[in-house]
């Protein structure tokens, strides 16, 4: 089978095609025929070895992918052969809270990810694809969504009429934008730039402020909120951006935060208020299949930048790393659709 490997960690010359034995499973586990597969920062931060989980020698890449199952073990019961899957982040976490045994498998980090033509995965590491999603919609939520989902719904939800607060237009805070909206809420977005505004706009954000234009954004959010300052903040900015969130909250606010944050401090005077702080890390199964009942119930589609052919990784990871990009970056068996830009329309 076609696969990419990390021959060597550092950049993207370490990224190397190779053809493999396909992948043979043990009585609990299914065979994956991946048709498109998804990139995400943290992709790039194990190539560099800036992940805090080393990845393993000669690793397949990319934890986010979707295919249909072609093959089973003698004892799988909870799929079958053609049933349409993507694999969860972490192939160990069902339900409840991450344990850090959990933690320290990653499928594309310590297992091989889905950048080639069949993925590997225990039975319980899979979810069935919402019914309306193609293979390459359907790849970019493993990761980012249900992060986004994690964050709005995995805390204190949203009611009617609450602020929701994003912050830029990476696939986190896409997500967030549309599963906020579910809930009735009022989004309020940050970004750089109008046209990645105009990207917001399109996925439901009632208000964007261009932060090059208007610097002193908690002022503006507290005028758009009538002085109240906003409910919840899906904080993927890290410490960059994490006091002015925090200046931006309302008394009893939550901030999500859904990335590590670098190296840095904050100063104490910015925990204003009764503001809870909720780290986060991706979601359970559990997560993964709650949320997929309601991108299926609302018929979401997420946002995708681009779609490049299985023969161009190499292209997509560069095409990531510019930060290019307003959406998923997708690599796709696929001949058609290549170069497609959609965001985030409802089902037709």
């Amino acid at each position: 089978m076609r696969a990419y490997q990390i021959q060597e960690y550092g950049g993207l010359g370490g990224l190397a095609r190779r053809d493999l034995p396909e992948p043979i499973p043990a009585p609990r586990e299914v065979v994956v025929r991946v048709h498109a597969r998804a990139i995400n920062y943290r992709d790039l931060l194990i190539l560099k070895r800036q992940y805090p989980l080393p990845g393993a020698p000669d690793v397949t890449p990319l934890s986010d992918g979707a295919g249909d199952v072609v093959a089973i073990g003698a004892e799988v019961t909870r799929v079958k052969i053609g049933d349409r899957v993507a694999a969860t982040y972490f192939p160990r976490w069902r339900s409840g809270l991450l344990e850090i045994e959990a933690a320290m498998e990653q499928f594309g980090c310590t297992r091989d990810g889905m950048l080639a033509d069949f993925a590997l995965a225990d039975e319980e590491a899979l979810v069935r694809l919402p019914s309306h999603l193609t293979f390459e919609e359907g790849a970019t939520l493993p990761c980012a969504a249900v992060t986004a989902w994690s964050a709005i719904a995995g805390g204190r939800k949203p009611t009617p009429g609450q602020t929701v607060l994003t912050i830029g237009t990476g696939g986190v805070a896409l997500f967030a934008v549309q599963f906020a909206k579910l809930f009735g809420a009022r989004v309020l977005s940050i970004t750089s730039t109008e046209s990645k505004a105009a990207v917001l706009n399109r996925l439901g954000a009632d208000a964007v402020i261009v932060s090059d234009e208007c610097p002193d954004w908690p002022s503006k959010l507290r005028e758009l909120t009538g002085g109240r300052g906003v409910d919840h903040v899906i904080e993927t900015g890290g410490v960059n951006t994490l006091p002015k969130s925090l200046a931006s909250c309302a008394w009893n606010a939550e901030v999500a935060l859904v990335l590590a944050l670098p190296h840095g401090s904050i100063e104490a005077a910015a925990l204003r208020g009764l503001v809870t702080l909720r780290r986060l890390f991706v979601g359970s199964r559990a997560t993964f299949e709650e949320m997929n009942r309601a991108i299926e119930l609302h018929e979401l589609r997420p946002a995708i930048d681009r779609i490049f052919a299985f023969d161009d990784a190499i292209e997509a990871y560069k095409h990531f790393e510019e930060k290019r990009h307003v959406g998923k970056v997708v690599i796709s068996d696929s001949t058609t659709n290549m170069n497609a830009t959609q965001y985030g329309a409802r089902a037709a």
